[in-house]
């Protein structure tokens, strides 16, 4: 369970890896518009409930010593960077499967899993289910954004700055 300084623990990588892999899911599954309400991309809102699933035990293994301190080798604000660039991260992973989930109460859309329905966030109301899916879609995009922005720091990293950042979180 426990990260050395040279790797993250076991489980963060793998939690790190699913998390990614889901992400990309649910971006790939995701759909709009006015067919939303009638047909409604179960995939997406699977995905979606599986990324906020995968933070719970993330923060608990975080807790638990399984994420080694930052290599402060590139220096304080590089450091400082990735503090809030996880931070963000963190912080879409919950809120955008929210706004996932609040929307589609808005539109009155319910979810079972396995066999148990989810509970609605929110009464249902004709039309559009506002800002709130305007939020869900533009948080989407950011993890993407911040996502993309991360794998290029790590790649930046190990290529040009020839540190373990790579290395740490590799599943192999």
């Amino acid at each position: 369970m426990n990260a050395t300084p040279a790797r993250y623990s076991r489980l963060m990588i793998a939690l790190h890896w699913s998390t990614a892999v889901v992400v990309l899911l649910a971006y790939f599954l995701s759909e709009g518009g006015p067919g939303v309400r009638t047909d409604p991309p179960r995939w997406h809102f699977v995905s979606g409930m599986a990324v906020l699933l995968l933070v719970i035990p993330r923060f608990v293994a975080r807790a638990l010593g399984g994420a080694p301190p930052l290599e402060d080798s590139a220096g304080r604000w590089l450091t400082q960077a990735a503090r809030l660039g996880h931070a963000t991260l963190y912080l879409l992973l919950i809120a955008v499967p929210l706004t996932g989930w609040y929307a589609m109460s808005r539109l009155g859309v319910t979810f079972s899993v396995l066999g148990h329905s989810l509970p609605s966030l929110a009464a249902p109301l004709p039309g559009s289910p506002g800002l709130i899916a305007d939020v869900h879609q533009w948080g989407g995009n950011a993890i993407l954004i911040i996502a993309g922005l991360h794998a290029a720091f790590a790649l930046w990293h190990h290529f040009v700055r020839h540190d373990n950042t790579l290395r740490r979180m590799s599943p192999l």
